[in-house]
């Protein structure tokens, strides 16, 4: 058990660093700055800085956070059993829990939260967690590959009326929609900039009163990604991945796969936009359907390298403070919301859209820092994170005390 919680937090602690070198563009401007280097305006260095995250995190640290999450979920049920407590009750709480939290990430800091469509997702698929592991897999592969590639066609079709209308090619009716899409666009990133610019509570306000349902929306536009990688990683730790069970040689050859096709896909694509001049319809899907592949592929590859990586690292400095922080991925996340928030917000610093985004990749690496400094030091002393002890607390309030170990609960 420790070591298959070990493993776990390793590969929780690389993940929860990687999103936040996508989250760091949400941070620093408007929603739409995340799908494409060129909205709001086009810089050289944000161009590469852009291009870079997206083949090497875009998607793919969600990803690994989503099918650990699926996990953890089948170790919470484990944990809730031995202890004499209802499973599926105790999960229901608990991921009730994490939907308020989840909402007021958002009401409070940002638009990005990802906890409320994780709760959501996460009660749907728990619901699943008895099917054998074999057909769970099977079930979300298919459910995964079949809504991406329906939206794929949609996708690809638009791809080429974008391309006829801005070689001025398109039809009178093609060229009004690409007009209008822009439209769009422009009153997006002005309202966006409008809240990220505003004090606190008139920020709060803003959220509340203009897109008081926008978690929804983002269940809605993540659903088909998130709830079929929670099935999966439910079906992989009861398959053994997890816990070494997988020979190395079977490791190897699913990450030079998935890191090889995968980065050559994501690759391929981002070039062929650059090449295009990040056109913004194009980026909708780049970033969206048309992504799916590349990166579950890399998502996979990138798991099954640290796993293998994890006996090697599990007694350096760099293995152990990256399995903390992923033992404290729930703080982790809030608190470099809070931070980044501070520091680009109009509440805070006021360098959202000010700061060259070529400049973010510095942002990054000093928020990495700050997640890796403290969480060895406080586990040390404290056993859980501060915001993954309340939640344990408020889900446990009422059930008797746990006679099994801390770790063994952490999960």
């Amino acid at each position: 058990m420790p070591e298959r919680i070990g493993a776990l937090d390793f590969v929780r602690g690389v993940a929860v660093l990687g999103i936040l070198a996508i989250n760091v563009t949400g941070f620093w401007g408007p929603l739409l700055a995340t799908f494409s280097p060129a909205m709001p305006h086009l810089e050289s260095g944000g161009a590469l800085w852009f291009i870079a995250a997206y083949v090497l995190f875009e998607g793919k640290m969600r990803g690994l956070f989503t099918l650990l999450f699926g996990a953890s979920m089948m170790l919470f049920a484990d944990a809730a059993e031995r202890r004499g407590a209802n499973p599926d009750l105790m999960q229901v709480r608990r991921l009730i829990l994490l939907m308020l939290f989840g909402y007021a990430h958002y009401a409070l800091l940002w638009w990005g939260d990802i906890l409320l469509p994780y709760a959501v997702c996460g009660m749907l698929a728990f619901a699943l967690r008895r099917l054998a592991p074999e057909p769970l897999a099977a079930s979300a592969l298919l459910l995964f590959l079949a809504s991406h590639g329906l939206e794929m066609v949609g996708d690809l079709a638009a791809i080429a009326t974008e391309g006829r209308v801005l070689a001025g090619h398109g039809s009178p009716a093609e060229a009004a929609e690409q007009t209008a899409m822009m439209g769009r666009i422009a009153a997006s990133i002005a309202a966006d900039a409008r809240v990220l610019h505003a004090p606190f509570l008139e920020a709060v306000r803003l959220r509340l009163t203009t897109a008081p349902f926008l978690p929804l929306a983002n269940l809605g536009a993540t659903f088909f990604e998130t709830f079929p990688l929670m099935l999966l990683g439910m079906a992989l730790l009861r398959m053994g991945l997890f816990t070494g069970e997988w020979a190395p040689a079977s490791l190897r050859r699913m990450a030079v796969i998935g890191i090889g096709g995968g980065g050559t896909m994501s690759a391929a694509l981002i070039g062929w936009a650059a090449l295009h001049g990040f056109p913004p319809g194009a980026m909708f899907a780049i970033m969206g359907s048309l992504a799916a592949i590349p990166h579950l592929a890399m998502t996979l590859g990138y798991l099954a390298a640290l796993l293998l990586l994890w006996p090697h690292l599990s007694q350096s400095a760099a293995g152990t403070r990256l399995a903390a922080a992923g033992r404290c991925a729930f703080t982790n996340y809030l608190g470099t919301t809070f931070v980044m928030s501070a520091l680009f917000a109009g509440w805070g610093f006021g360098l959202g859209g000010v700061l060259p985004r070529g400049a973010l990749p510095l942002v990054v690496l000093a928020g990495w820092a700050l997640m890796l400094a403290w969480p060895r030091w406080w586990l040390a002393r404290f056993g859980q994170g501060p915001l993954e002890a309340l939640w344990r607390r408020l889900t446990w309030l009422g059930v008797p005390r746990s006679p099994i170990p801390p770790a063994a609960d952490a999960a």
